[in-house]
């Protein structure tokens, strides 16, 4: 049975139709019989209807495929109805489409030898004369489907010959497949197949070029890859290595420094200074201090506060320590509490190197300055800052109570740490020069303005200026007194408005204002209350005291007067050794 694969008619020629099956097939009748003494003359004895099967299809005579003058030949017809929309397998009728032969792989022979063509394998006997050369060679049509039952393994279908007389026949036939069967062994006489090489596939084949191209980069690749899993490694070992450590430990160490500093450091003004600051100790019948001084000649005159050596004042002794160890006994020479200066001797002492002493006045807010002292007994200690203001009206003492004691300063004002123990001592600049003597500390504790007391530095010291401070020693050193200037009126300290006010009378009765004194040359009256000196405002009496104490005698003010009205009064400073 064949479904699905009518027989193709040839354009121009009628199909008729033939009785469906019951089951809905069709089946086609076998072509028939040829007779035995030629090709196109009868049918084969084979070709007889099947029984069981719907009545044969009536060949029609067709055109002769040889050519115009050949006989006639019948072709099958389909038994069913053409499919009007062309649909397989009940379409339009199409030609048989034999199964295509299995190809099997031959072995390529060596290069160089020759090719033989393999014996032809003997076929049985049963063989097809050759056609005449003018008669038609009768269609192809295949049998009919056996009925489905299990073949005999004695009689196997044989290949077709592949003698040249078979090949005639199969061509003249034209089904070339009529005798193929993939499943049939071969015959005694046949040459078995022989399984060769692969052959190739049609895939692209590399060129030497591309395959040395490829195994480039294989090797940048792999050299790459190698690259990066070392280094991972590495760090991985390193960082091992460097955490946890390999044999002894061994503490790195700075290179040497060399021994020379800039001579505006902190270290190279300390080089320069430090031979110069002594440190005194002070002990009276009553109390005992430490405080700091400086050397201001060959002759062993030392500066420092009043308040350091005042308990010496009662016929206590003074030890001054010098830098290198050395020590020795001081005397007092001068002092003065209004200016809480003083200037002590030793005697005997060779090599002193004398302190330069610098201009106050050149100072500017924001300049470097190193301060040196023996805070809390430590001799020798250095400390550093700036200039944090100029002409601070400072007041320091009176513990005396009637004023005798009490020190006004115009001090200059430093963050350079100054504790217990510096007052006395140079405050520097950059070129290791005096500008000022350390006095006096703000403490957050008790408020108190002198270093003596023990609190700490807050970052508020106070200096006296150091031209304040000279003319102040070579006073002390050439007369054993220091002279105030004075404008010869009694201020009232007890006054809360803005300016400095003259009192009614002085504190024995008198009048406020000395007679032939500087003020009542000037024309100042009591009551008066001045606001101005030289054009800076004045708030108070101890502002005034500082301005007028921050200049010689002789030195000529400018004040501004209100009484009622506001005048203008000039007058020249008197001199007064009481304080």
């Amino acid at each position: 049975m064949n479904e699905g694969n009518p027989t193709h008619v040839p354009p121009g020629e009628q199909q008729e139709q033939a009785e469906p099956l019951t089951d809905g097939d069709f089946e086609l009748a076998k072509p028939a019989p040829v007779a035995p003494g030629g090709v196109g003359g009868g049918v084969d004895a084979g070709d007889a209807a099947v029984p069981g099967t719907a009545e044969p299809v009536v060949a029609e005579p067709g055109p002769d495929p040889l050519g115009p003058g050949g006989p006639a030949v019948e072709r099958p017809k389909p038994l069913h109805d053409p499919d009007p929309y062309s649909t397989p397998p009940y379409g339009e009728p199409g030609p048989w489409a034999p199964a295509p032969p299995v190809q099997h792989p031959a072995a390529a022979p060596a290069q160089g030898a020759a090719v033989t063509a393999p014996a032809a394998a003997q076929t049985p006997a049963q063989t097809t004369p050759p056609a005449p050369a003018h008669a038609a060679p009768p269609q192809a049509v295949p049998a009919a489907a056996p009925a489905p039952a299990a073949p005999s393994p004695a009689a196997p279908v044989e290949p077709a010959a592949s003698a040249p007389g078979a090949a005639g026949v199969a061509g003249a036939s034209g089904d070339p497949w009529q005798r193929y069967d993939p499943w049939a062994a071969p015959s005694a006489g046949q040459q078995p197949l022989v399984t060769g090489p692969l052959q190739q596939t049609g895939a692209g084949v590399l060129t030497e070029r591309q395959r040395r191209r490829r195994g480039r980069r294989m090797l940048l690749a792999w050299t790459l890859l190698v690259a990066v899993v070392s280094s991972g490694i590495g760090g991985l070992v390193g960082a091992y290595v460097e955490r946890e450590g390999v044999g002894d430990v061994h503490l790195p160490q700075a290179g040497k420094v060399p021994a020379g500093r800039a001579p505006d450091s902190v270290a190279g003004i300390a080089a320069r200074a430090l031979p110069s600051v002594v440190t005194l100790h002070v002990r009276g019948s009553d109390e005992a201090g430490t405080g700091t001084g400086f050397v201001l000649d060959a002759r062993g005159h030392i500066l420092t506060n009043n308040h350091v050596v005042q308990p010496a004042s009662s016929g206590g002794e003074i030890s001054v320590t010098f830098s290198s160890g050395a020590t020795a006994k001081a005397k007092v020479v001068g002092h003065d509490s209004g200016y809480d200066l003083a200037v002590v001797q030793v005697s005997g002492v060779r090599g002193l190197t004398p302190m330069p002493l610098g201009n106050s006045d050149d100072v500017q807010v924001g300049d470097p300055v190193v301060a040196i002292g023996a805070p809390f007994d430590l001799a020798n200690t250095v400390t550093a800052g700036i200039i944090s203001a100029k002409e601070r009206p400072i007041t320091a003492g009176g513990e005396k109570g009637d004023g005798s004691d009490v020190s006004y300063v115009d001090a200059l004002q430093t963050d350079a740490p100054i504790n217990p123990g510096n007052s006395g001592g140079p405050l520097l600049d950059s070129r290791a020069q005096v500008i000022g003597i350390n006095s006096a500390i703000r403490s957050a504790d008790d408020g108190s303005d002198s270093d003596s007391g023990q609190a700490g530095s807050i970052g508020l010291g106070f200096a006296i200026p150091i031209n304040q401070a000279r003319r102040v020693a070579e006073e002390l050193i050439n007369t054993g007194h220091a002279t105030h200037p004075v404008i010869g009126v009694t201020l009232d300290m007890g006054y809360t408005g803005d300016g400095a006010r003259i009192d009614t009378k002085a504190g024995d009765g008198g009048p406020a204002v000395a007679k032939g004194g500087p003020g009542d040359r000037a024309g100042l009256r009591a009551g008066d209350v001045i606001t101005e000196v030289d054009g800076e405002r004045v708030h108070s009496g101890e502002e005034l005291i500082v301005k007028i104490r921050a200049h010689r005698p002789g030195d000529r003010l400018r004040l501004t007067v209100e009484h009622g009205d506001e005048r203008e009064a000039s007058l020249v400073l008197g001199a007064s050794e009481q304080n």
